[in-house]
């Protein structure tokens, strides 16, 4: 178990220097293959309002992650897990924020924000340039996920109609890797037979 967790923590660091360093798994037909690719991940998959969230928040125990209706999720959120151990107190850092820690889990909230609009502004753009978080805690495990934008059918208003394609594009981008284990997320009030994911996935 000790080995496990040693490994995993090896994979954690390796790919908080890959995100540093600009390799971050979403680059997408790149012929060349990446450190990121060799490496395992989780990525969390769904379309929009799908329950991708409340999945994610109910692995750390903690509501951080933005809310509302359309796209809310605008770049991938690469969030690392560490579990602490003597119950020390709950937080998080991000990469753009070094030596910045968050004790208040309604501030992640808001700097995920404040971090997406830094670089898609306040539009409904995405954009593949993943926002890299570090949750520590007692009561979670040492794990990587990869949230993902939802994936949609349609374009709304101040949204480019390539937007359906981008995100498409994205995500395979991220779940065609060899190395990936896909989380898929679906209402459990849909019928599975109209699920986008099956094309996703290739069922």
């Amino acid at each position: 178990m000790a080995t496990m967790e040693s490994l995993i923590g090896l994979v954690n660091r390796i790919q908080r220097a890959c995100t540093v360093l600009g390799d971050h798994g979403g680059e997408g037909g790149s012929s060349l293959p990446t450190l990121w690719e060799a490496l395992p991940s989780v990525a969390v998959v769904g379309g929009q309002s799908s329950g991708k969230s409340s999945v994610l928040e109910s692995i750390v125990g903690r509501d951080f992650l933005p809310r509302g209706s359309g796209i809310v999720t605008r770049r991938p959120l690469v969030l690392q897990l560490h579990k602490t151990e003597g119950g020390k107190a709950e937080y998080g850092e991000f990469l753009h924020a070094p030596r910045k820690r968050f004790n208040d889990f309604a501030a992640i909230r808001k700097e995920i924000e404040d971090e997406t609009d830094r670089i898609t502004g306040k539009s409904k753009q995405i954009s593949n340039i993943p926002i890299h978080l570090s949750v520590y805690s007692p009561n979670v495990v040492n794990l990587t996920l990869i949230d993902l934008p939802g994936m949609t059918k349609v374009a709304v208003e101040g949204q480019p109609e390539s937007i359906v394609q981008d995100i498409d594009n994205m995500v395979r981008s991220y779940v065609e890797k060899p190395n990936c284990i896909i989380l898929a997320i679906s209402p459990a009030n849909q019928d599975i037979a109209t699920l986008m994911l099956l094309n996703l996935l290739g069922k």
